[in-house]
């Protein structure tokens, strides 16, 4: 098996958008996912990229993949790198492809000087056991909170106008 990790290329784009919705239906939530190649293709190489991403290949193929972009440590004063999805084909787990695209996240943050790489993971997803064997730490003491649809547009309509 010939594998290795490398930077997303815009001839990756549909395979990518394919395994994000394979994800999706993994976290049981395949209706939830409406990513198309356009929109990932202009986030990924748009004018103003927001976000970036690593595939892992094995024997040329495109198996798995992270997209992440960086957030910020008030705290510590610099960027952190947020891992949105990391997904490797079920059959070709076990092999360390997830562990190396984790590692390459990793080495972004010590290159570049980042504090921190965070991602979230469903309570039930096996691969916890996985991330604290590498030393990752369950931040329960935090609660998510996400506005969508139309709580957001009503929070947004009470915005005072002016500048934004």
């Amino acid at each position: 098996m010939d594998s290795r990790i490398r930077r997303v290329r815009e001839s990756d784009v549909d395979t990518v958008v394919e395994l994000v919705h394979d994800l999706a239906e993994y976290e049981k939530a395949p209706h939830e996912c409406h990513l198309t190649s356009e929109q990932l293709h202009t986030a990924l190489f748009g004018p103003n990229p927001a976000l970036y991403g690593h595939v892992a290949e094995v024997d040329g193929r495109v198996v798995g993949f992270a997209l992440w972009f960086l957030n910020f440590s008030t705290w510590r004063g610099v960027h952190g790198i947020y891992l949105e999805d990391l997904y490797v084909r079920p059959e070709m787990r076990g092999r360390g492809l997830g562990k190396a695209l984790l590692a390459t996240l990793a080495k972004e943050c010590v290159d570049r000087g980042y504090a921190r790489l965070e991602w979230w993971v469903l309570n039930w997803n096996p691969a916890i056991g996985f991330y604290k064997s590498l030393g990752a730490e369950a931040m329960d003491e935090w609660t998510v909170y996400r506005l969508t649809d139309e709580p957001l547009t009503a929070l947004a309509s009470e915005a005072p106008t002016g500048e934004s």
